[in-house]
């Protein structure tokens, strides 16, 4: 007797749970600068993953090259590549979570900021884009100097009325994928259970590893603890050098974006608990943005977990960073001030 009842029943449920789950995992993901050094292998690896349903690629040259050459891996996302500042809209239109790796890598001899002139007018196009054309998106911006394009970005978001502090980023997830690799290294530990929280900036003593918050807990002596302190703020150098003029960190950086890009998919789609260091709008210290560990939610940041208990040492790190990063954060903010 029942039988009739049941089986349109189930199969209700059956459907209803395929369409909620189809739902969470249906994201438009944009990659701006998707033909560089960094958008490249980013762009793989977004296609690689189950939580992108559409990628969406867009530089000033080569992406429709790209995007066929990544359309033909046996993956769900579907792949369209956008060319030049007139296709520049539609690339964007209806995307969930735009990343933005397009500018000039350094050179030996450049420090990051040395990149601002070239850089801070693609960003400022590029966030004056996404404000026109997807405003409600999650912007991740992973072109340096971050200490200056995220200020950059938030001000362009302002003067359209649409600023949401909770979903701009500045991606400086490299730093902690870099202080997990070098811990583990010398305490011959798996990377993959290390976690050491970065906090301040994404630029030289601005990068602050909190190794006294290192899960698990690690001990160095003062001088060990200083050289690997040096060399997490430094490793971006180090890439610079080892290129001799090829480039900056591309591969590494692509890896960390992925990352950042997956938790907050992951956090999107209703996943508890997703904590990722970022540079965004903050009132944790006297500067106006300043990365500390964020619980990720639904709609972006959900809680600012803030610095925690610092080490003497951490402490004084923070200190001598403040300087360098609200010079950074006003140079940012007086180029948009200053826009045509």
């Amino acid at each position: 007797i029942h039988m009739p009842i049941q089986l349109p029943l189930y199969s209700y449920i059956v459907t209803r749970c395929n369409f909620f789950f189809s739902l969470q995992h249906n994201a438009k993901v944009a990659v701006l600068g998707a033909s560089g050094g960094i958008g490249q292998p980013l762009s793989l690896l977004l296609k690689n993953s189950p939580l992108v349903s559409e990628l969406s690629l867009y530089d000033i040259a080569h992406t429709p090259g790209v995007a066929a050459d990544l359309s033909h891996i046996e993956t769900r996302a579907t792949v369209t590549g956008y060319m030049g500042a007139d296709q520049l809209g539609a690339a964007l239109k209806g995307c969930d979570v735009v990343v933005i790796p397009a500018g000039v890598p350094r050179k030996p001899g450049m420090t990051r900021d040395d990149l601002f002139n070239t850089n801070a007018t693609i960003v400022a196009t590029l966030a004056d884009a996404c404000a026109r054309h997807c405003p409600q998106a999650m912007i991740c911006i992973i072109s340096n100097p971050v200490n200056s394009t995220i200020p950059i970005t938030s001000e362009v978001m302002k003067k359209h009325g649409v600023y949401n502090p909770s979903s701009v980023f500045g991606v400086t997830t490299l730093d902690i994928v870099r202080a997990n690799a070098f811990v583990a290294e010398l305490k011959g530990l798996d990377p993959a259970r290390v976690n050491v929280p970065v906090v301040g900036g994404h630029a030289g003593k601005t990068i602050i590893p909190l190794i006294s918050q290192c899960t698990p807990k690690v001990e160095f002596p003062t001088d060990q603890l200083s050289a690997l302190t040096g060399r997490i703020q430094e490793a971006g150098t180090e890439v610079v050098k080892a290129k001799a003029g090829a480039g900056s960190a591309t591969l590494s950086m692509a890896y960390a974006g992925a990352r950042f890009t997956f938790s907050l998919l992951d956090a999107m789609n209703g996943k508890e608990g997703v904590v990722e260091c970022a540079f965004v709008r903050s009132e944790e210290t006297e500067c106006k943005y300043f990365s500390t560990p964020l619980l990720l939610g639904k709609n972006g940041i959900e809680k600012n977990l803030g610095l925690g208990k610092l080490s003497a040492f951490e402490e004084k790190l923070v200190a001598e960073a403040m300087d360098e990063l609200k010079g950074s954060i006003k140079k940012g903010e007086d180029f948009v001030a200053n826009m045509k």
